[in-house]
């Protein structure tokens, strides 16, 4: 092993101090220390170094050109080794840093917002970015370590993703006040399946926890017209143009447009919504605190 990998930041320290004062006494003070130890650092320096850093005098002392050439790289290494350390602080204490968020559309318009900004508040220095997506990006974004961790459903088969339940989210149908079923009294799922709807295309788990529940009850939804964006559904849905089946997160916006929901009986279905993480990938200290924010808060969730 070369003998300068042995060389300790201690020692640079004590280097940098003498070749500014030119004095073991004064550099000492400077650095709080006994001129021994001092005096010990920069023997131990040269040691490993194999060079001689100082001549010294009875009542002179000074820098050698080999020890004039290597101060400015010194002081260098020294000064990115303490921005290291600061930065680690500031991370350490969300001083600074980063969380990455991936999110349904619905989940990252009427969920998140109220949490990064209380978040954002007690921790001013740290950048939250929200990736609004599809459902089915969202896993696949954690799954790449795109992001720190998503919200949505957790599909079948991933086993590199661990998820941490929030809240859940019963299926409606989504409709205009005037379609005859917002009369219906009582809505069952067999009804539902009989009609066009509009609803997440198959592969997005929404749509795949759906179908999965259904099928325990021998009813298969067989007319849908496949759509990405629950907003693109809402949309359709306001135009005329059919109703959907979609899910209570979508409440708020459905009532500010005056759409009606029912929830259909028989059964009532529901999916959960979780905090997706990578099993493999330890998070952040600015994600971890983000993350223990929505876990306080998990059981106001089904209210947002």
């Amino acid at each position: 092993m070369p003998a300068n990998l042995n060389v300790s930041l201690r020692q640079l320290r004590a280097f940098i101090a003498v070749a500014e004062e030119l004095h073991f006494t004064r550099a000492a003070e400077k650095l709080n220390l006994s001129q021994s130890s001092i005096s010990a650092l920069i023997h131990e320096l040269e040691t490993h170094l194999g060079l001689k850093l100082f001549d010294r005098h009875t009542r002179l002392m000074q820098i050698t050109q080999a020890g004039a050439e290597l101060l400015p790289m010194v002081r260098k290494a020294v000064a990115d080794i303490d921005s290291v350390l600061d930065s680690s602080v500031e991370l350490r204490t969300l001083g600074r840093g980063r969380v990455s968020i991936a999110a349904s559309s619905i989940q990252a318009a009427l969920m998140l917002p109220r949490f990064i900004r209380e978040f954002s508040v007690g921790h001013p220095g740290v950048k939250v970015e929200l990736h609004d997506v599809a459902e089915d990006e969202v896993p696949r974004m954690v799954s790449a370590g795109a992001v720190d961790f998503g919200i949505g459903t957790i599909p079948e088969g991933q086993p590199d993703l661990l998820a941490h339940r929030l809240s859940s989210d019963a299926f409606v149908i989504v409709m205009p006040p005037s379609h005859p079923l917002a009369r219906r009294r009582e809505l069952k799922w067999e009804d539902v399946a009989k009609l066009p709807v509009i609803g997440p295309h198959r592969g997005n788990p929404i749509r795949d926890c759906l179908d999965a529940a259904l099928a325990t009850h021998n009813i298969t939804l067989s007319r849908v017209h496949e759509v990405s964006l629950p907003l693109t559904m809402v949309g359709m849905v306001d135009a005329g143009l059919g109703i959907a089946v979609m899910s209570t997160a979508v409440t708020r916006l459905t009532s500010s447009l005056g759409l009606v929901t029912v929830m259909p009986q028989d059964p009532v279905i529901s999916r959960e919504i979780s905090l997706l993480t990578h099993a493999d990938r330890s998070l952040s200290p600015p994600a971890q605190s983000f993350r223990e924010l929505l876990m306080r808060h998990r059981g106001e969730m089904g209210r947002s």
